[in-house]
């Protein structure tokens, strides 16, 4: 395990070196680094390429954030062009909320933001070159080194230069986002961000991400996904107010045996000290408390009911297209035959069996079955989510 400790004025001073800009624009995202620092040196257990990768990860958050306002600045026409509405897909992990979003880019007429973009985005993206960027390339490598140093985290969670990226990666800008603790041990960090961060200026940096994406290939109609908008809702329609929100729904204990899975495989990438039950205690926790959030949203009134779309697992795996028809029929749109079919082509050449699929058990998590479904029974009654096998 590494013995040395990540200091957050250096990290910041090399994004600065690196770039030769020194304006980061509103400060917000000083507090969410500080806390994250202090929780990867204190809770994270990094071991040498642990440090080393997310040193880099950090710098490269930072230097991205630097080259967005340094364009802001030289090009302030970007801020003229509003974000359209956008459609924001809200499920938690595990639910069917990646292949919902790789369905949706499949229409020419939604533009998702793609993980090379999000991870290169420095200049903006340009139409003429969107699909043939050197980016592209570069991106799919870096993702291809992963899958080297850990192996089969491609069968629980696909990745590609060419597919769709979450909001937590823009998001981790301003050093606030469910991201980090999704890689990494940091329980002080996740309950901070949870329990205090003030998420407003984050998506004021979110919808400052998507213009500068947007500003050289626009973008006819957003599509977004991340599991991290569940628990700030309301920030997040306080910045889209006109946002159609698709949550969809699976039995909880099923996505905490599943991320305890998930997320053991991922933490390798940082730590060789990973222990099941401690993920799944510390997620779950943290996973029942934003769907409870989602319940109290709908009771508030902080989701109205005409801007949400409900989906149950079962059925949308069942049947992806009545899910789809009822998001474009909540929008006053039609699904036009081109879309359908390119849709139905990327659920025939993306089976869960082309990477070797995802087992899990519930045995794992060494959690009380009881306990936690008793801890999930507001979720659960409140949105007639049914109980799965659980083996």
């Amino acid at each position: 395990m590494s013995q040395s400790a990540l200091v957050s004025e250096q990290l910041v001073e090399t994004a600065i070196a690196a770039t030769g800009l020194d304006d980061f624009g509103e400060p917000t995202w000083k507090p969410g680094l500080e806390c994250y620092v202090d929780a990867l040196n204190n809770e994270a257990r990094l071991h040498e390429l642990g440090e080393t990768v997310v040193t880099g990860e950090v710098v490269d958050y930072l230097s991205t954030r630097l080259g967005i306002v340094d364009w802001r600045r030289s090009h302030p026409e970007v801020a003229d062009a509003d974000v359209v509405p956008p459609i924001v897909i809200v499920g938690q992990a595990r639910t069917g909320t990646t292949i919902l979003h790789d369905l949706l880019a499949q229409d020419t007429a939604n533009r998702v933001p793609l993980t090379w973009e999000v991870d290169r985005p420095l200049p903006p993206p340009e139409s003429a070159t969107y699909d043939t960027d050197a980016r592209i390339a570069a991106s799919q490598e870096q993702l291809d080194m992963v899958e080297l140093v850990i192996p089969g985290f491609q069968a629980m969670h696909p990745m590609g230069a060419r597919l769709p990226q979450e909001c937590v990666r823009m998001t981790g800008g301003d050093f606030k986002s469910m991201i980090f603790p999704t890689q990494y041990r940091i329980p002080s960090y996740g309950n901070w961000l949870i329990n205090e961060a003030d998420m407003a200026p984050t998506y004021r940096y979110h919808r400052l991400f998507l213009q500068h994406l947007q500003s050289r290939h626009p973008a006819p109609r957003w599509v977004l996904k991340s599991p991290g908008h569940l628990w700030c809702l309301g920030a997040l329609l306080d910045e889209y107010p006109n946002a159609l929100l698709v949550q969809t729904h699976r039995d909880p204990l099923r996505i905490v045996a599943s991320l305890t899975s998930l997320l053991g495989t991922l933490r390798r990438l940082g730590t060789d000290d990973i222990s099941p039950p401690e993920i799944a205690n510390e997620f779950g926790g943290w996973l029942i408390e934003g769907l409870d959030r989602s319940v109290a949203a709908r009771i508030d009134g902080t989701v109205p009911a005409d801007r949400v779309v409900d989906v149950h697992f079962r059925a949308f795996m069942d049947d992806p297209f009545t899910t789809i028809r009822a998001v474009y029929e909540r929008l006053g749109l039609e699904l036009d035959a081109g879309a359908e079919q390119r849709m139905r082509d990327f659920l025939v050449d993306n089976t869960t069996e082309k990477h070797g699929g995802h087992h899990y058990t519930w045995a794992d998590t060494e959690l009380d079955i009881g306990e936690w479904r008793e801890r999930a029974r507001t979720y659960q009654e409140y949105f007639d989510v049914e109980s799965e096998s659980l083996s």
